[in-house]
């Protein structure tokens, strides 16, 4: 596939196997509007189609990842302020298809969180399978200190990962966390001091992208469908798993690999 375009505050670029999405509105802290939002799903979705594509990074422009939202642009005062009802019209399209797709698809996805990952912003480090974190980075859920309730996902993903009681901190109380504080709650992969954080994300999106595709593609199907199945639900689609990963390539030079004594060669097929 070569349908890749950056869109206003998405740079979209494509580096071998890796794909590269920057959130790009520094002046903002990179907050995401709607035109960003649509491109985020529009791309994700068709790299989780692309065969070329093994793994994504995202990350954000300049000290901070992501501010959350911008409702400040589109609650201003004057003609373009939207009519009583557009969130409950909008988010389903938006908001609330990112943070699915990005949970589901089989593509693995690294995100790189410096400054502050705050609101969506931190929903998009929470949904991505690996989140480097610098040490000094600023994780915080704001939704009730501005006065309405969590979205994109929040209240599914932060008890899962932290349980209730901690969610209720975050949520309930808007207590921020650090990048080590996130680490040791369990809400993302590692911290790191700052200057490194990019480099260590792309490291990990280099593993990922080298490994064997589909069978990472199908656990991390397996992992996500397993919050909500039963143990016999799961060992179905284990099973599922497991014959469409036994028949791929890489499997073959899995083997091959274990035999020779040798590290595996992963073309991704």
């Amino acid at each position: 596939m070569s349908g890749y375009q950056s869109a206003e505050g998405l740079r979209v670029s494509l580096d071998g196997a890796v794909l590269r999405l920057v959130l790009d509105r520094p002046e903002k802290r990179n907050a995401i509007d709607d035109v960003m939002m649509a491109a985020l799903v529009e791309t994700i979705d068709l790299a989780g189609r692309d065969e070329q594509v093994r793994a994504i990074v995202l990350a954000g422009e300049g000290e901070h990842f992501c501010g959350g939202a911008d409702i400040v642009a589109r609650n201003a005062e004057g003609e373009g302020r939207p009519r009583v009802g557009s969130v409950q019209r909008r988010v389903p399209s938006l908001a609330h298809r990112l943070i699915p797709l990005m949970l589901t698809v089989q593509t693995p996805i690294v995100c790189a969180v410096r400054g502050w990952a705050a609101g969506i912003g931190l929903q998009l480090a929470l949904a991505a399978d690996f989140t480097i974190v610098a040490e000094d980075a600023t994780l915080w859920e704001p939704f009730l200190t501005r006065g309405f309730t969590p979205d994109s996902g929040a209240t599914w993903l932060v008890p899962r990962l932290v349980g209730l009681v901690r969610a209720r901190e975050l949520l309930l109380l808007g207590r921020r966390l650090d990048g080590r504080e996130a680490v040791e709650w369990g809400l993302v992969h590692a911290a790191v001091p700052d200057p490194q954080v990019q480099d260590t994300a792309a490291r990990l999106a280099d593993e990922l992208a080298a490994g064997p595709t589909v069978a990472l593609g199908l656990t991390k199907w397996l992992l996500h469908a397993g919050y909500d199945a039963s143990l016999e639900q799961q060992l179905r689609a284990e099973a599922f798993g497991l014959e469409l990963s036994s028949r791929s390539e890489d499997f073959r030079e899995g083997l091959q690999a274990f035999r020779e004594k040798r590290p595996p060669r992963f073309g991704g097929r």
